[in-house]
Order: structure tokens, then C-alpha cells, then sequence
């Protein structure tokens, strides 16, 4: 790697881009938590307290395993107890966590990562090359179900030069590739002859692990050796699950909890009333879906899939479920705040008559059409899934909404039956998201869906370092989901969560994912 001629580091251009868009919404931050927190006092982080955290995620089928998180529980918990080579910040930029720097080659082939020195684990164990190998392969076994899988195949070879590097070679050139081996699912655990303990829970994060029982509770002490001096102020972080929202909105509003995600937007107005309460909103990626297994009859035919994309009047749902807390999608998981958005692609509105010709069109009249959910998907996904019955009726399609259970929903039901309600944190760049759950054989391609144009503009898009070509496949790949996928996206929400005064959030929160990149026990501080 050291003789390669190397190009600048990817991290500086992409911080210096996502500051060109300027402005708070560009930044994860909308007005409404700006006037929050500009309301508040100059309070400093202080050090020590515990924070009570009600989280509506978790389940009993949850576990330490990396390769199965997929809830907002399990994230919160990773950025508590775990590290990763990199973090996205709140400009959207990835940035150096675990790795000191890192450098590619001209075509964006090879990866060097530099390990930050000092580092310890819980355990007590140095932060080795070692340990960081074994956490990807781990990943890119044949039999694992990781999720990170299909991000990991590009891989060709990963190797240390010696302690402190890890060099990396990839299949095609990526220039996304820090954003994608930062992926939340790669924790960095310490390895043993080669292997890691999935199901451990050493990290090298700010807050060493206390106790866990999965669907219920989460506690951690404070890592005192934490290698960022200037992160994890509480002594203890407690996470609890309370799924049911006005439980958890009662439990803030009691004082029993500190502070709490997915508010609920039909009180939220009420709530911002509340003395001592503070709420905030972010701006983000999060895109609520309806996807459709394109492997299994009925939802096989696209002439189906465009009668129920036609069927649904998306503005309703905007204004009725999020409160105007959000804003409208075509049907494809690319967000407005992403770099390679197609903002000039025909937006698809609500149009019963272009419904009724395509049901029609797939022989599908008198059909009635399954359609699942449960609040655990999206708040209000249940509501979402009547509101789309009653629009679909107009067009003369019969849906029937299958009320699931919350608990196991995302065991259960979520890539199991044909078609349900989902969301999704989304991902920072076009590569990751698409690489994540619409590749063909990607473990997380909830539509079962295969594209082989997507996928051959997949590959050269993600080798392409022109960012014209890239902006010119990328608009493709998007017009094809919408058209030919197997997915509804009615719309793009914001991240609305509230938490006690007492509480001394970031002052610049990241909009990756919902309380500030998941990462409030590390950020926040008691005032």
C-alpha cells in the first residue's frame, strides 16, 4: 500500500461537499429542534448521573450478535458498547473513529486504514489489526446472515501490515467504501485465534456492559478508559423498551425515564407545552415502506405493483401519520438530502383511474390483497395501512390489512409474508442503501427483488469517480426502483424525539438515525 501513489483522502471532500449544501436541514437539524435548543440555557456537559432511556425498539428475539441487529434498540446499544473504524457526523461526512486515517489508491481498489493507537477493549486487550479483520470476516462467511454481507462482497482481500494497519482490496474501485465499512452492523470486537465472540459484549466503547435482557432492558457502566476523552458523561445509561408510545410519552412526562424516541406526533404540539420538556427533530434518511416480496405471486406482477403505487394518495399520508413531520417519496429509497437525489424524476401522485388500469391490466379484479402492519413497523403503520385500503378502494382494489403483533414483528413477519409495512434509517450515500436492500441476494432486499440494469449500474456506479456519471446512474437506478421495484415509499419522515430539560443534547445532532446517529449515550450530558 505504501508504494501506491495515493489520492486525498475521501473523508475531507465529502465533509467539504456536505458543507457546501449549507444550512440546518442539510445538517440534520430543522428549525423546530434549532428553536429548542437555541431556547435553552448555556448549560456545560457534565460529567456523572444516570440516564434513563425509553426506546420504543426491542424485542425477546434481540441479541449481542452484530450480524442480527436490525432495530433501533440493538443500534443504540452498538454505539454504546462498540466502536467501528469510522462515525457519521452531523454534516453527513464519515469521519475517522477506530481507524486514525485512512488513504486509497487512484482507483479506489485499495484501502489502507491506520488503527488509533492506545486503544483498549473492556477487557482490558490493545486494539489490534487482528481483532479489526476478524470483526469483517466475521461478516463474510458463506453461512452468515449478516446483513453486512452484501456490503462485504466486493472484498477480495484483507490483510494487516503489522499492529496498527489494516490494508483492504476490493474488487472494483469504491469510493464510498469508509461509509460502507462504518456500517453499525461492523462493531469492532476483540478476536481470539482469529475469531471474535459474536454474541460478547467487550467492546472499546464509552459504556461497558452491566446486564441485558433482550425486549426489556439494557444497562451499562461508564468505560473509564475510553479513548475519547471528551465523549460518554454519564456514569450509567439504562435503555428500557416501551414499545406502547403513550406508555413511553407518559413515562418522560412522569420523570421515570430522561428521554425518549419517536415521539407521538398526533400530541407532539402538546408535549412541546410541557414544562421541562424539550423537543427536538431531525432531518435525515428515514423513509417509511410497504415492500412487496417480488418472488411471490401476486406481488411477482409489475403490472400489481404499479396499481398499488398508483393507489395510494401519499400527501394524505404525510399530512394524516406524520403531521407534516416529514415529506412526500417516489418510490425509491434515495432521500432529498442525499448527494444524487433525482429530484427531476415525475413524481407519482395518487391517480385511481391509472390504478384501476393497471389491476386490471394484471388480471387481478376481485382479488383481495393481504396487506400487514403493526405499529412496531412506523408509528402509525396500522393507521397507514387503513388510510391505504380506503384510497385503494376508490380504484376498486380490496386490501385487507392484517393486524401483527408488535412483538417478533421484525422475526415474524417483515420478509415473510408478501407484503407488510417497514421503515428504514436509510443510509448516507446512493451506494450503501442500494447495496443494503436492493441488490440482487442482498440479505436484506426486503422486495426479493432482481434488476439485472440496477445491478449492472450498481457496480459501475460504485467504481465511477466522476461524480457526472455517477449523478447520471444513480438517476437511472432510481427511475427503475420506482417503475419496476417491489417497494412503496410514501414518504420521508423526521427523526421527532423528546427528552427532559435536565438533558444536555448535541448542539449540532447527525440526522443518520433517530437521536442524534443513535448516538445520544455518547454525545448527550446531564446540564
Amino acid at each position: 500500500m505504501t508504494s501506491n501513489k495515493k489520492l486525498a483522502a475521501p473523508l475531507s471532500a465529502d465533509v467539504s461537499r456536505r458543507g457546501f449544501l449549507g444550512g440546518t436541514a442539510a445538517l440534520g437539524i430543522t428549525a423546530a429542534s434549532t428553536s429548542a435548543l437555541m431556547g435553552r440555557k448555556a448549560y456545560a456537559a457534565k460529567k456523572g448521573g444516570h440516564l434513563r432511556a425509553g426506546i420504543g425498539h426491542g424485542s425477546t428475539t434481540d441479541s449481542l450478535d452484530p450480524a442480527t441487529w436490525e432495530n433501533g434498540f440493538s443500534l443504540s446499544m452498538d454505539y454504546t458498547l462498540f466502536n467501528h473504524l469510522g462515525e457519521v457526523d452531523h454534516t453527513g461526512g464519515v469521519k475517522p473513529e477506530l481507524a486514525e486515517s485512512w488513504e486509497a489508491s487512484p482507483d479506489a481498489k485499495t484501502w489502507s486504514f491506520k488503527l488509533r493507537k492506545g486503544v483498549e477493549f473492556h477487557n482490558g486487550k490493545s486494539l489490534e489489526a487482528e481483532d479489526v479483520i476478524a470483526s469483517i470476516q466475521y461478516h463474510m462467511g458463506e453461512d452468515t446472515k449478516s446483513p453486512a454481507k452484501s456490503l462485504l462482497k466486493q472484498v477480495t482481500s484483507i490483510k494487516a501490515d503489522g499492529k496498527n494497519e489494516v490494508v483492504i482490496e476490493l474488487e472494483s474501485g469504491n469510493a464510498d467504501f469508509p461509509y460502507v465499512i462504518s456500517d453499525y452492523h461492523i462493531a469492532i470486537k476483540p478476536s481470539k485465534d482469529g475469531k471474535i465472540d459474536p454474541t460478547g459484549g467487550i467492546g472499546t466503547g464509552g459504556y461497558v456492559l452491566e446486564s441485558y435482557e433482550p425486549g426489556v432492558r439494557f444497562m451499562a457502566n461508564k468505560n473509564k478508559n475510553y479513548f475519547k476523552s471528551d465523549r460518554a458523561h454519564f456514569d450509567q445509561v439504562e435503555f428500557i423498551t416501551i414499545i406502547d408510545l403513550a406508555a413511553r410519552q407518559n413515562a418522560l412526562t412522569t420523570g421515570e425515564i430522561d428521554m425518549m424516541d419517536r415521539a407521538d406526533l398526533k400530541t407532539v404540539h402538546l408535549l412541546k407545552r410541557k414544562p421541562g420538556i424539550n423537543v427536538m427533530e431531525t432531518v435525515g434518511y428515514k423513509h417509511y415502506t410497504f415492500p412487496m416480496r417480488t418472488d411471490t405471486a401476486p406481488f411477482d406482477n409489475n403490472e400489481l405493483r404499479l396499481a398499488l403505487k398508483y393507489a395510494l394518495d401519499r400527501e394524505e399520508l404525510v399530512k394524516k401519520i406524520l403531521r407534516g413531520h416529514g415529506v412526500i417519496g417516489n418510490d425509491h429509497p434515495i432521500s432529498p438530502t442525499n448527494q444524487y437525489h433525482a429530484d427531476g424524476l415525475a413524481q407519482r401522485s395518487y391517480d385511481p383511474d391509472k390504478a384501476k388500469f393497471h389491476f386490471k391490466k394484471a388480471g387481478m379484479d376481485g382479488t383481495v390483497i393481504q396487506l400487514s402492519a403493526a405499529d412496531a413497523a412506523f408509528p402509525g403503520a396500522v393507521d397507514a395501512a387503513v388510510l391505504y385500503k380506503e384510497h385503494a378502494a376508490k380504484a376498486g382494489i380490496n386490501i385487507e390489512v392484517v393486524r401483527e403483533p408488535n412483538d417478533g414483528y421484525w422475526s415474524n413477519v417483515w420478509m415473510k409474508k408478501g407484503w407488510g409495512a417497514c421503515y428504514w434509517g436509510g443510509r448516507p450515500t446512493e451506494d450503501w442503501m442500494f447495496t443494503t436492500a436492493y441488490a440482487a441476494g442482498a440479505d436484506w432486499n426486503d422486495t426479493f427483488w432482481k434488476h439485472d440494469r440496477f445491478n449492472e449500474l450498481l457496480l459501475a456506479a460504485r467504481a465511477e469517480l466522476d461524480s457526472d456519471k455517477r449523478r447520471t446512474m444513480y438517476y437511472e437506478m432510481q427511475e427503475i426502483v420506482s417503475n419496476e421495484g417491489g417497494v412503496v415509499v410514501p414518504m420521508f419522515a423526521n427523526y421527532v424525539f423528546a427528552a427532559s430539560d435536565k438533558i444536555l443534547p448535541s448542539e449540532q445532532m447527525a440526522g443518520n438515525w433517530e437521536l442524534d446517529g443513535a448516538k445520544f449515550a455518547e454525545r448527550w450530558s446531564f446540564a
